[in-house]
């Protein structure tokens, strides 16, 4: 079934309800077999790639990914990721230059980081975005395995192509919902025939992966969930349920939050064969597959069943401040250093002192900064 059509189905689904948990394991004892498969993965990554002390925390984990957001303009306004009232934009002199984002990305894989995700708001509204992969794509001679980007897809398909010739592997793509209309409720904005133009744009293209995100909403687009996990059988796509996620002014509420086994019990009961399908090193999801099917899907459960242990991500921001967590408030300028003239070895001082200030973990649902910290688009979604 072509995916232009799968995507348009209209599967009259129940919602989501919650069963008891059959797994027979008391928490010290899965908590504790967490912390053995974290070790074991530290260990998995120590005889991989070497990463500089600058780049290893108090707690062992080697950051070897780099999240890169280039712009904080958007051209949705998703409301879990942009406070209604819209945000205030940093002047232009304000944000990196190409060419400061090149220096710092150059440092941070000599220094060992191999995997590199472009993001925003929008990557693609960031003038020569284009110009800017195919310099990522120089570092491959420095270990840069990887270039990712995270996209909404809204004006992607016509310039997907170039950005793969430049060097694009990875892209994962934002579609909350299979439905026009739910679509412009959660954007705000109209676009959901180009998102899929994208998408189609993607799958029949040499990326070496291609996921979409799907941010769930209780009674929002929970129903949806078979309906995307269906679109797993014909393509050779992941599919990952993200959990809603509080952040300053998205009116996070954990009533509206499903959280991850919740909907692995809905999907079982469809698909009683379900099987475990093994992750990435260090990979956010926790993903499945159906027998027969071509892709798989998964689940991002920052909120219920956080992946802490086996962090190996950092964030710069538009305005050149390095973030640890997507959680914490706290940050770095490098770009406030480079200005002022700090060398290379400056520079990865001020970032070694950010890791080393990393938490073993985020706070709880309940408890995280959503006064100081930023809003999700200026943080880099």
């Amino acid at each position: 079934m072509a995916l232009t059509i799968l995507t348009r189905r209209r599967l009259k689904l129940t919602s989501p309800r919650c069963f008891s948990t059959t797994s027979g394991l008391s928490s010290e004892a899965l908590a504790s077999a967490k912390q053995l498969r974290a070790r074991s993965r530290i260990e998995e990554m120590d005889a991989v790639q070497p990463v500089s002390h600058h780049l290893v925390d108090t707690f062992k984990r080697r950051h070897n990914y780099l999240r890169i957001s280039l712009t904080e303009r958007c051209n949705l306004r998703c409301f879990y990721c942009m406070p209604s009232e819209g945000i205030e934009l940093s002047p232009d002199g304000k944000l990196l230059t190409n060419e400061e984002i090149l220096r710092l990305a150059t440092l941070f894989v000599k220094s060992g980081v191999t995997k590199i995700r472009l993001t925003g708001g929008e990557p693609t509204v960031r003038k020569g975005i284009a110009e800017i992969i195919a310099e990522l794509n120089s570092l491959r001679q420095y270990g840069l395995k990887s270039i990712g980007m995270t996209s909404n897809g809204l004006s992607l398909h016509r310039r997907l192509p170039l950005l793969i010739e430049n060097g694009l592997t990875h892209l994962n793509l934002s579609l909350d919902t299979l439905d026009p209309f739910k679509f412009e409720l959660i954007t705000r904005r109209r676009g959901h025939d180009a998102v899929l133009k994208a998408l189609d744009v993607a799958l029949k293209s040499s990326l070496t992966s291609v996921k979409i995100n799907i941010v769930v909403i209780k009674d929002l687009n929970d129903s949806e969930v078979l309906d995307f996990v269906e679109m797993t059988k014909e393509h050779p796509i992941s599919v990952r349920f993200i959990e809603f996620m509080p952040f300053t002014g998205n009116k996070w509420d954990k009533k509206k939050m499903v959280e991850s086994s919740e909907l692995l019990r809905h999907i079982q009961a469809r698909h009683p064969h379900v099987q475990r399908a093994p992750d990435e090193l260090n990979d956010t999801a926790r993903s499945w597959t159906i027998p027969g099917y071509r892709g798989n899907f998964g689940f991002i459960s920052s909120m219920s069943d956080h992946f802490c242990s086996s962090c190996n991500r950092l964030r710069l921001t538009a305005d050149g401040q390095i973030k640890v967590c997507l959680f914490d408030a706290t940050e770095m300028s490098l770009r406030d250093q480079m200005r002022m003239g700090a060398s290379d070895d400056e520079l990865l001082q001020t970032i070694g002192r950010a890791v080393s200030g990393k938490k073993e973990k985020h706070a709880g649902m309940e408890d995280i900064d959503v006064v100081t910290n930023r809003p999700m688009i200026l943080i880099g979604g």
